[in-house]
């Protein structure tokens, strides 16, 4: 396996279009899969993303599009997907080819819905992927901010820590600075949590509490976090380090973070749907909640800002009523 050798982007929205601008520092073409047909042809007429991140200008000479994924997919060797948690199962029911020879880097953060696997799983157990051929991108890092070119920090995780360093390589800049991991399971379930603690924060924010109880909030989920980590995946591991804490801060603080946003409407009283609306983008943490209120019913991790979140979203409970009593347990 050549690594990284021809890298394709698997995805259309703001951190795909993100992530090709940090590997267009590097490397002189990039293959590119998106679903639509029209997204393409407006891209290449622009010189940028029709949809997302529209400031970033790109040399689209340098990138082979394509709208089949099985041409990009044999055309390519390292595959970035990009997509939402909801639509993996959609794009690749279209795959026709193996993936076991490409090495896979997820920058999904949620799991896949149905299934209750987190992405590297799916990888591996659906597809036969080596798991040494999968890695994992990490935060604390939003694409607007990329897109701006703000110093952001990347986390890559994969079992073969060289591996990880070849990806780090590639992703490092003058605004990006990489750190690599072999704890693919603990930052893949921690970035699926911080963005249901984003909620939290965002419902806290349109209920009108303020930055003290925030703060406490942030703390207990934190927590949480480390409770469920170390339940599922128990290694030595510091929750503290900026994959974690600094991911689920940056998320459940930032006015880029579509999941606070999406929280803060459900706290000033959108329903569910209308917020999904009107937000006009997937926020990963309203199934990740679901998802991992599932799999706690095996692990019986004591989690009473998820079950309050599960609560809100899914049982239709007031946002009033659930955080009063999640005030009253916390110290």
């Amino acid at each position: 396996m050549k690594l990284p050798g021809k890298i394709a982007i698997m995805g259309g929205g703001s951190w795909a279009t993100a992530i090709a601008k940090m590997i267009l520092v590097q490397e002189d073409t990039i293959n590119w899969y998106m679903r639509r047909d029209d997204r393409i042809v407006d891209f290449k007429r622009l010189g940028h993303n029709p949809s997302y991140l529209t400031g970033v200008r790109f040399d689209v000479k340098r990138i082979n599009f394509s709208s089949n994924i099985n041409d990009v997919v044999r055309d390519s060797d390292t595959l970035i997907f990009a997509t939402p948690s909801p639509y993996l199962k959609a794009h690749l029911k279209k795959l026709k080819l193996k993936l076991k020879d490409k090495f896979i880097i997820t920058a999904i953060k949620g799991i896949v819905p149905d299934e209750n696997l987190i992405v590297s799983e799916y990888f591996a157990q659906i597809y036969g992927v080596d798991p040494h051929n999968i890695a994992v991108l990490g935060g604390p890092c939003h694409a607007e901010e990329v897109a701006l070119e703000r110093l952001s920090y990347l986390t890559i995780a994969c079992p073969d820590k060289d591996k990880a360093r070849v990806i780090a390589r590639k992703l490092s800049g003058s605004y990006v600075k990489t750190s690599i991991s072999d704890d693919v399971t603990g930052i893949e379930y921690g970035s699926v949590l911080k963005n249901v603690y984003a909620i939290a924060a965002g419902i806290c924010s349109g209920l009108k509490y303020g930055d003290n109880f925030q703060a406490v909030l942030m703390s207990n989920a934190i927590q949480e976090m480390n409770r469920f980590l170390n339940m599922v995946h128990p290694i030595d591991r510091s929750v503290d380090d900026s994959v974690y804490l600094g991911d689920l801060l940056v998320t459940g603080y930032s006015n880029f973070s579509r999941n606070r946003t999406f929280g803060t409407m459900i706290g000033k009283g959108y329903s569910v749907k209308s917020a999904q609306i009107e937000i006009e983008m997937i926020a990963e943490g309203y199934f990740g909640t679901k998802c991992i209120k599932e799999l706690n019913k095996h692990y019986h991790v004591n989690m009473p800002i998820l079950d309050a979140m599960y609560n809100i979203l899914y049982e239709r409970i007031s946002p009033m009523i659930e955080i009063k009593l999640l005030t009253d347990s916390f110290r």
